[in-house]
């Protein structure tokens, strides 16, 4: 216990794999062996190159998008910016260094593990609820994903969807821990990689369903139903913005 306090005292943080990958890619950049303009390896490369997953390198990659380090290109790949050198020296010289987003594979594990038991215990009380079904017809307007308010209305009915279900078990510390996953999706490197990876309509429509098996399951009274199609759902995104 007193290691653990002296670690809180002192501010340690033990970084997440990605923030490893993306300090490794910083290093690269402030050497010269990643130039400006340059084209990274591809994050199979980069995986191997450094010794982990490709979830984490996308991960970092996301990051250092939202840095302004780096930019992808669709069918192309990923670049240095051009003013990237310029960027790390100013953080440098700043010195402060911003709290890093949860990693969003973390995030989807952690969800796996909670939310089949959540929908259990809301099919156990077999209620509708207005706000889901308010959050689902939102989310069924999205007919262009490419326009950025339907994109940020998609991002939003999404994550309060998906916290709305601990709502309807009824428990007060279920909803506090929903609360907690649902601010991780309202992260940058969160958003940041699945709007990089969910981009196409058609893809967005088979969400969409997905959420509507999940609600009418619980409102039947269906445990098994929600928690099968709630797990096949998230496994469904993970695949989409971390594929291995």
């Amino acid at each position: 216990m007193a290691s653990a306090h002296l670690e809180l005292e002192s501010g340690f943080r033990p970084l997440q794999i990605y923030e490893q990958v993306a300090e490794k890619i910083r290093d690269e950049i402030r050497s010269g062996r990643f130039a400006p303009d340059a084209r990274l390896p591809s994050e199979r490369e980069l995986a191997s190159l450094f010794g982990v997953g490709r979830p984490a390198v996308r991960e970092a990659i996301g990051s250092l998008q939202n840095e302004g380090l780096v930019f992808t290109r669709r069918n192309s790949g990923t670049y240095i910016a051009s003013n990237a050198p310029d960027i790390l020296a100013a953080a440098a010289s700043d010195g402060a260094a911003p709290d890093a987003d949860f990693s969003p594979t973390g995030t989807l594990n952690v969800r796996l593990i909670l939310e089949p038991a959540i929908v259990r215990l809301a099919a156990a009380r077999a209620k509708r609820d207005r706000q889901a079904e308010h959050y689902l017809a939102q989310m069924e307007t999205i007919s262009d994903i490419s326009d950025l308010h339907q994109r940020a209305l998609w991002n939003e009915s999404d994550r309060l969807f998906h916290r709305q279900l601990a709502v309807m078990t009824g428990d007060a510390l279920i909803i506090k821990i929903a609360d907690e996953v649902a601010s991780t999706m309202d992260q940058p490197l969160w958003k940041r990689l699945k709007d990089d990876a969910i981009y196409d309509a058609a893809r967005i429509r088979l969400y969409v369903s997905e959420h509507r098996l999940i609600y009418e399951a619980i409102v039947e009274g269906n445990a098994d139903a929600a928690a099968f199609y709630v797990e096949q759902h998230l496994r469904r995104v993970r695949r989409d913005i971390a594929p291995h």
